[in-house]
């Protein structure tokens, strides 16, 4: 049964990453607006803003990443709306194959992508003057934070995937997601923002992840941000999981 789910969701993969080889230009896109609010924060806004940090790409870098993974899984949502118009999903039942399968493939293909599309960005960062003196171990954890957080997204974007009525409600639910940042610790510190903003910065999960990743690539001490962090991203990982397989076992037995 594991071997049929596991070689059943390697076929899907592969299907989803040819669409995806064909149309780079959505990989692109994706890096695009991230790298832009880069460029915008460091030459532009970077000489005023106050982060206590020498070089304003190195404190800004996790925020980027943070958007870079909301924008890119607003396409999971897409991808999985055209699947669903076009009728596939019928199509899928009616051969042999496991069907969480159907969604793992869309999952593992965002990763595939986002991962792309982060290592797009902190090359241009490095162009920008982002320098890290990390080691391995240090950047193995970075990895797997960016990697927790792109699948609890991405099972979450699953969701109106499935239940949206149109392809711009399908898509649209990340632009809450790619504004999070902009209110936690990403572009300045908590400390210089009002009481009630200050508060909600500092409680919502973003500052944690964030804090985390640059804490690890700057060679500081992490604290408890690494273990908040964490329990976010694994605790919204396993909710939206949960709900996403309940939307798809409904949606297809209607």
């Amino acid at each position: 049964m594991t071997n049929h789910f596991l070689g059943d969701t390697a076929v899907l993969t592969g299907r989803s990453l040819r669409h995806i080889a064909r149309s780079l230009d959505t990989i692109i896109t994706t890096a695009i607006m991230p790298i832009g609010f880069m460029l915008l924060f460091v030459y532009v806004f970077g000489g005023a803003i106050k982060s206590g940090s020498g070089n304003y790409v190195n404190y800004l870098l996790p925020g980027i990443l943070i958007i870079t993974i909301s924008s890119g899984i607003s396409y999971t949502a897409y991808r999985l709306f055209l699947d669903k118009q076009s009728g596939i999903f019928e199509r899928f039942q009616s051969m042999p194959i496991a069907r969480s399968s159907v969604l793992w493939a869309h999952v593992l293909t965002s990763l595939v992508a986002n991962l792309i599309s982060l290592v797009v960005v902190v090359l241009v960062a490095l162009l920008m003057g982002f320098r890290s003196g990390a080691g391995v171990l240090a950047w193995l954890a970075i990895a797997g934070i960016l990697i927790l957080f792109t699948l609890a997204l991405t099972w979450l974007a699953v969701i109106p995937g499935l239940t949206a009525k149109t392809i711009d409600g399908a898509s649209a639910f990340a632009y809450p997601l790619i504004f999070l940042p902009f209110v936690s610790s990403a572009f300045v510190p908590t400390a210089t923002m009002p009481g009630p903003v200050r508060v909600f910065a500092e409680n919502q999960p973003v500052t944690s992840i964030v804090n985390a990743i640059r804490a690890l690539y700057t060679q500081q001490p992490v604290g408890s941000d690494i273990w908040i962090a964490l329990g976010w991203c694994v605790g919204l990982l396993i909710v939206a999981y949960v709900f996403a397989i309940g939307t798809y076992h409904r949606r297809i037995s209607g």
